[in-house]
Parts: C-alpha cells; structure tokens; sequence
C-alpha cells in the first residue's frame, strides 16, 4: 500500500513539475529586446522601421499571417491562416519552418521559453504605427 501511494504521489509531482517547466515566467520586454537583436538581422520594430530581408513587426501580435504591408511573403506565409497571437507564436518562434513549412524565415527558432516569452513581451509593446505602449 505505502509503495503504491508513493508512487502515485511520484507521478502527480512528476506530472505537475512537467507541466510547470513548459510553462515559462511572463515574459520581460527588456530582456526581450536584448533577444531581439538575433531577429535584428532581419526583423525591425519601431516608428521608422523598414521591411527587409523579413517584416517590420510592429503591431505583429494579433495581426494575420502574411499581412504587413510592403513586403514580399511566401505562399506558405500568407497562405496558412494563422493570426500571430501569443500562443502561435511561441510556436512559431520555437520552429518556424516546422509550424509553416515553405516559409521564407531561415532561421532555425529560439531554444529556450523564456527568450520567446520575452521576445513576444517585447514585440507587444509595439502598435502597427512602431510606437511604445505606455507601461
């Protein structure tokens, strides 16, 4: 009885620790813009940001897929009927080209939760117009 009780108490703790660690902390916009310089490449942000080799993305969370003005999307982009929510782009950001095969983004995902929580943290902070929103 008492081995078949800790080893039920060992797979709820399990279970819970599990689905904490796929959980990361809120994410931080200054620590994101700090991640953000990787993207910087071919990303910009602000009120005088220009598309690329990638899109400006202000405004990018909650817009639709393939949809900044301006640029040149892949078929696959504008074609996969995601809208750039947080939960979309934690995936997006973790394996781009594994959520949407053909896209024209080459590099290969951030590897830890907290860099994308913190990336999208900060990419909220920019409207469509690349202005900050007040704290």
């Amino acid at each position: 009885m008492k081995s078949t009780m800790l080893g039920l108490a060992t797979a709820i703790l399990t279970a819970v620790g599990s689905a904490h660690a796929q959980d990361p902390s809120p994410g931080n916009a200054e620590a994101g813009a700090v991640v953000f310089k990787r993207c910087m490449a071919c990303h910009r942000v602000g009120p005088d940001a220009k598309n690329g080799v990638g899109p400006v993305l202000n405004g990018v969370v909650g817009r639709a897929a393939g949809t900044s003005p301006g640029y040149s999307y892949s078929a696959a982009n504008k074609n996969s009927g995601l809208t750039w929510d947080e939960p979309t782009l934690t995936t997006y950001l973790r394996a781009p080209r594994k959520l949407v095969p053909g896209t024209k983004m080459t590099f290969a995902g951030l590897s830890k939760d907290q860099d994308v929580a913190d990336v999208i943290a900060y990419l909220k902070q920019f409207n469509a117009q690349g202005q900050k929103a007040a704290p």
